[in-house]
């Protein structure tokens, strides 16, 4: 997938372990640099709910059209997909699927949040 960032902020946190770091924390900082990578790498969104351990999950209520992946136990990385873009170079196909695919998904960061608060 593509990926955007909704601020500045979220990209150079992916960019810079340090500002991470001193943003999340050492743990929440690694785990989000790694599941960006990992949703970057994906070619679209079943491949993301097929990983049992990113536990990605669509969000419901306020958060529809929301996407969630697990960070650690109480944060999570939201995201949203949006319009897809035509494949220009057929090599960044994925393997066959049995389904026709020409295009590509785009994934926004829009935060890391704490799930549940104290």
């Amino acid at each position: 997938m593509e990926i955007r960032f909704r601020t500045g902020k979220l990209q150079k946190r992916y960019e810079k372990f340090s500002e991470a770091e001193k943003s999340y924390g050492r743990e929440v900082a690694r785990k989000y640099i790694q599941r960006v990578n990992i949703i970057k790498q994906a070619r679209d969104i079943n491949e993301l709910c097929a990983l049992p351990c990113l536990r990605c999950h669509p969000l419901k209520g306020d958060r529809q059209g929301q996407w969630a992946v697990k960070l650690t136990g109480f944060y999570r990385l939201i995201f949203t997909l949006e319009d897809e873009k035509p494949i220009k170079d057929p090599s960044m196909a994925g393997p066959p699927t049995g389904r026709v695919t020409d295009w590509l998904e785009i994934a926004r960061i829009e935060e890391v949040s704490k799930h549940y608060d104290d």
